[in-house]
Parts: C-alpha cells; sequence; structure tokens
C-alpha cells in the first residue's frame, strides 16, 4: 500500500497523474539542480545553499507542505572536477511525514568544450505516519496503523549530466533500489518507494539588449505509474544595478505558474505561484519561495572572497 496515494484521495479529493508520484515537485527546479541531479554537485565551482519551501493546495485540510535544503561545494585541495554536498528534504502531507538526510558526490571532466559530470548521493529516508489521527468505520482495520509509526530504510540516487555554454542536459534516477519502508515496531505496515527517473535540459538565449536573456528550461518525471513534465521560460535582467526575472512555467494537465524573483546583496530569492487547472480553484493553489546563496570559499587564496554566481539556469 502506498500511503501517499491513499492520503491524496482521502483526505484532498483529487486524482491525478503528478499527485501520485512519491517526490515532491518544485517550479523552481532550475535552481535546485543537485537536488534533483546529484551529479550537479559541485558544477558552480563555489559555495552553493539553496532553500526551497512549498505551501500546496492552500485551503485543504492537511495539505502538503514541503521543505528541501542542499548545500555543496567543490573540494578545493584535490580539484575543482570534484564537488561534495548534503541536503535534507521534509515533507509533510496530512498525518504522513516523509523526511530525507542525504550526502553526495560528483565529478566532473572536460568533455568537447563542454563538462560531463556523474553523480551519486547516500540517503536515508525517515517515514512517519500519525495514526492518532485515523478516522475510519471499523476501528482496528490491520490496513490503518491506529498509533504513531515509524520507519526508516537507505536509499540511493545516481545521475548523469552534460554542461555546455549556453545549454544544458541530465539524467537522474532517484530511489534507484526501490526501497521498502516498514513502519511501527511490529512492521506490520509497509510501502515501496518506487525508483524516479528525470529527464532535465535547459538553454540560454541572448536578446539584442546584452542585458537581457530568455532563459529557457524543462523536467521530465515518472515513476511509471505516474509523471509530470514542466516547461518554463524566464526574462533575466542582469545589469550593474542588480540581477532580476520573470516568467512562467507549463505543466500539461496539471497547472501553470506565475515566477518572478533576483539576487539582492549576493542573496537570491524566488517566488512561484502554481495555478492548478484540473478544477482546483484559482486561490487553492500552491505558493513556493527559495533562497539561495553562492559565494566563492576558497581557503587556499589570499584576499577578500568574491561574491558572485557563475550559474547559466
Amino acid at each position: 500500500m502506498r500511503f501517499r496515494q491513499v492520503l491524496l484521495i482521502l483526505l484532498l479529493g483529487l486524482c491525478s497523474k503528478a499527485a501520485a508520484q512519491y517526490d515532491a515537485a518544485f517550479n523552481h527546479y532550475w535552481t535546485l539542480q543537485s537536488f534533483f541531479n546529484p551529479a550537479a554537485t559541485g558544477l558552480e565551482g563555489q559555495v552553493n545553499v539553496q532553500a526551497a519551501y512549498s505551501m500546496q493546495m492552500l485551503g485543504y485540510t492537511h495539505a502538503p507542505a514541503t521543505m528541501v535544503i542542499t548545500a555543496d561545494v567543490p573540494l578545493w585541495f584535490i580539484g575543482p572536477a570534484h564537488g561534495v554536498g548534503a541536503g535534507f528534504v521534509n515533507d509533510k502531507i496530512g498525518l504522513f511525514s516523509h523526511k530525507k538526510f542525504f550526502i553526495q558526490y560528483a565529478y566532473h571532466q572536460k568533455l568537447w568544450g563542454g563538462r560531463l559530470s556523474f553523480g551519486t548521493r547516500f540517503g536515508v529516508l525517515s517515514e512517519s505516519f500519525d495514526g492518532n489521527g485515523v478516522d475510519v468505520e471499523e476501528s482496528g482495520d490491520p490496513a490503518f496503523a491506529s498509533s504513531k509509526a515509524d520507519g526508516t530504510a537507505f536509499d540511493l540516487d545516481l545521475g548523469l549530466r552534460y554542461d555546455g555554454k549556453v545549454w544544458y542536459a541530465g539524467f537522474s534516477v532517484n530511489h534507484t533500489l526501490s526501497p521498502t519502508v516498514e513502519l511501527g515496531e511490529a512492521k506490520a505496515n509497509y510501502f515501496e518507494v518506487p525508483a524516479t527517473f528525470y529527464l532535465t535540459g535547459g538553454y540560454n538565449i541572448q536578446l539584442s539588449n546584452p542585458l537581457l536573456k530568455l532563459q529557457t528550461s524543462a523536467i521530465l518525471r515518472t515513476d511509471f505509474a505516474a509523471w509530470r513534465g514542466d516547461v518554463t521560460a524566464r526574462l533575466a535582467y542582469n545589469g550593474p544595478r542588480g540581477k532580476f526575472y520573470c516568467g512562467l512555467g507549463y505543466s500539461p494537465t496539471n497547472s501553470v505558474s506565475v515566477l518572478l524573483g533576483g539576487t539582492f546583496q549576493g542573496i537570491q530569492l524566488g517566488y512561484c505561484y502554481e495555478i492548478y487547472t484540473g478544477g482546483v480553484g484559482i486561490w487553492q493553489g500552491t505558493h513556493e519561495l527559495t533562497l539561495g546563496y553562492i559565494t566563492d570559499l576558497n581557503l587556499f587564496k589570499k584576499g577578500r572572497n568574491r561574491h558572485q554566481s557563475v550559474r547559466i539556469l
């Protein structure tokens, strides 16, 4: 039994292709590069800290809320070809709580004028179900825990990515081993976390104004039981007074999104409002906030650290 799917049906009354997936979706997937693909770990050649918080399906009781924090750095004492990172995911939906702690590594090799990257991520899944909140017609139903039940499992993710001068493409697999999480001391309840496959890509288009770029990106994810795709286009301004962007996103059969953000005093801020197209209502969408910071921090160089980002997307 996949508790996440059952909860979405019982509590939210929604049944969509995207909702049934185990992993949470973010509209700012293009800022969370190393979260969706471990091959992007250390890719910036700088300290890269990213955080996102998503409040989904506003107005619904027990609606999902997800937070993710990632941090990665290059290994200067070995060389910029190596990157390491760590992260944390906290995903709450109704009576369920999903957490993941992970560390990751990537190797970057120059190839054909760009960089080919390989990455791996090791993590621990921590699942919790609060059975005290279950209200069913027949008490003692073995399909539902009657008290709080917890469980953990080992998780493994793999990724591959290529970066050109103005574009990138990546492929990754989360939950490669399809781990089974057993809940409670009696292990009476359990579910399998399906392997999830991701395709990502992006392309920068330089406009006639040298301060403006059209940044396009896309992501497709599937566990072969459900799928979700996103296409995003952002107009980015990179001028002497700051960096700003605004854009639109579209997820077929799921939603449309409005995004805006910028870099202020070296800190990246972003906001997105996602409107579902499946009849939920314009005011029952998703608020998403992002916070990021990218900086040089080479302990082997003298002088002050420079605060800038080399991210193209």
